[in-house]
């Protein structure tokens, strides 16, 4: 039986591994569900969920210039003990943190950071921009959902595609690392300043 988007999909949710590992835990199961789950569990890949409610209070401050000065980005990453937070793999996945944000220049940092007035705004905004096209206006709520998908996909740092790794999103490299640390990891919030602008992004969240 073949693997589709809606297994990896209902397997992610269930585990909160990334969706490759989902995909080939589905393709070496037989897409069994239940097998699937046990299988990600024997990895130690399915623990990030489980890991998300622990307090994490501990972790490191990356400071990260780019560019001779021109970009620079402070992200705090927590995570539960001293002794991870002090390890050379939770800095380096700080720093991956860093160049991630200064790269992308995301606003939030997960999709319940966004507030409700700038959604609808580019909503109203998609909207408008369908019906300029003539777009038939049975399709134009599709058009506009796959707008505000984009939106958050580029915007909403958790969702990112992982610059060295596209196929993987930042979310998914968080789980991974939450995985081979043993420890839950939060993004708790970040700010970036560029030469020249008047703002800055400056988020602050928790990973459910």
């Amino acid at each position: 039986m073949a693997v589709t988007t809606e297994d990896i999909k209902k397997l992610r949710e269930a585990t909160g591994a990334g969706i490759l590992n989902c995909r080939s835990a589905l393709e070496e199961t037989g897409n069994d569900f239940e097998k699937a789950v046990d299988y990600l569990r024997e990895k130690g890949l399915a623990a990030a969920k489980k890991r998300a409610n622990r307090e994490a209070s501990e972790g490191f401050v990356e400071l990260y210039s780019h560019g001779n000065g021109r970009v620079g980005v402070m992200v705090e990453v927590n995570c539960e003990t001293d002794f991870v937070g002090r390890s050379e793999a939770f800095r380096k996945f700080t720093h991956e943190v860093a160049l991630q944000i200064a790269a992308t220049s995301p606003q939030y940092i997960r999709e319940d950071d966004i507030p409700a007035e700038a959604l609808k705004r580019e909503e109203k905004i998609a909207t408008a921009r369908a019906k300029e096209e003539n777009k038939p206006a049975n399709i134009i709520p599709k058009i506009v959902e796959g707008y505000l998908k984009k939106f958050k996909d580029e915007f909403v740092l958790l969702r990112q595609a992982y610059i060295r790794d596209e196929s993987l999103t930042i979310q998914d490299l968080i789980n991974e690392n939450v995985a081979s640390m043993g420890e839950n990891i939060i993004i708790r919030r970040f700010a970036r300043y560029e030469l020249g602008e008047e703002t800055t992004a400056d988020s602050e969240a928790k990973i459910e």
